[in-house]
């Protein structure tokens, strides 16, 4: 029996704004917002916020990096096993992101389920000081 295989999907490369938005991103290692990231980018050509917006729409498609809600930002994503549920470690004050996997089998929703709500979609932010403004603040 002659079965059909699915098509692989083919890997398009990025465009030149794309790996622009994306390293600025993975150097910076904080959550930046889309004029953060065009203001760093400007010298390099880019001029319109729309330039910024569809570079960011294509790098949240393909996984590369995340919106942090609460902040509406985006940093990077440190991690490849996109099965598992990822969490974010907020500094309030210097803006540095921390991504972090749920462990398997975390219930996050279950208090909500059991209420009869229905999830689309989970997104775990966690804001507080990290170790280094924490420590800034116990000298001052």
């Amino acid at each position: 029996m002659y079965t059909r295989e699915k098509p692989m999907r083919r890997v398009q490369r990025m465009t030149r704004n794309q790996e622009l938005v994306l390293e600025v991103l993975r150097s910076e290692g904080r959550a930046m917002t889309a004029y953060q990231i065009l203001d760093e980018l400007r010298d390099h050509g880019l001029k319109a916020p729309a330039q910024i917006y569809r570079a960011l729409d294509n790098l949240l498609e393909r996984e590369r990096i995340h919106r942090i809600e609460s902040l509406n930002a985006f940093v990077h994503c440190n991690h490849r096993d996109h099965g598992n549920l990822a969490g974010f470690a907020i500094c309030d004050d210097c803006r540095n992101v921390w991504e972090f996997t749920l462990p398997e089998g975390t219930e996050i929703t279950a208090v909500a389920d059991s209420k009869g709500f229905e999830t689309h979609e989970v997104m775990v932010e966690l804001h507080g000081s990290c170790a280094r403004c924490k420590d800034s603040k116990k000298t001052i």
